[in-house]
């Protein structure tokens, strides 16, 4: 589930909600399930992974992660990204382009502690996408970890994990049809305001 805070009243945000809604009364998993795409300048490369959205403030749509992960890497190399999101429940795709940023010291703090224990002893044991030996390994790091804290204790948060926000400058809003006639509905922003247009299927 994506949490909405302040949630901007621009067009294309408004459209989210309703397809957001809907999907939402289908009953579709993992609705806050995202798949980013980064550039990695050093090789040339895209690279594409889901995220959780964990909520949108505003205009900008918050997750969480590693910063010394390779797509964080990737993020400070290269600030302009590509989002989608895909509900089957209602065949409806959601595109974006947008530019990525780090979250605040203070918004990432207050989100840390609002986490479960257990999570933050993962976002503290786990040096992700780092190569090990074995999953063993990664469980052992988490249990010694684990037990370094006690039950009881409230870690701080790392300094090399916390939030990114992007604020998207184009959404696409893909509705699947049974004869190919899909509905490509397109917002973009130009001079600082909203365009709509719609695209061929």
């Amino acid at each position: 589930m994506i949490r909405f805070k302040n949630i901007s009243t621009d067009k294309p945000y408004l459209k989210f909600i309703e397809v957001y809604k809907a999907a939402k009364e289908k009953k579709q998993k993992s609705l806050e399930a995202c798949c980013i795409s980064s550039y990695n300048k050093d090789e040339c490369e895209v690279n594409s992974r889901f995220v959780n959205i964990k909520y949108i403030n505003s205009d900008r749509w918050y997750f969480y992660t590693n910063y010394n992960s390779p797509k964080s890497i990737e993020f400070n190399g290269h600030n302009q990204i590509s989002c989608i999101f895909y509900w089957g429940s209602t065949n409806s795709q959601i595109r974006l382009k947008a530019k990525i940023c780090k979250a605040p010291e203070d918004e990432s703090n207050k989100y840390f502690r609002n986490r479960t224990f257990e999570k933050n002893v993962l976002a503290i044991s786990s040096k992700q996408s780092e190569s090990i030996e074995s999953y063993d390994a990664v469980q052992q790091n988490y249990n010694l970890t684990k037990e370094s804290y006690g039950t009881n204790s409230k870690p701080r948060r790392p300094i090399y994990w916390g939030g990114f926000y992007f604020k998207p400058y184009y959404f696409e809003f893909w509705s699947g049809h049974k004869n190919r006639l899909n509905k490509r509905e397109v917002f973009y922003m130009k001079n600082n305001n909203w365009k709509k247009i719609f695209l061929q299927p």
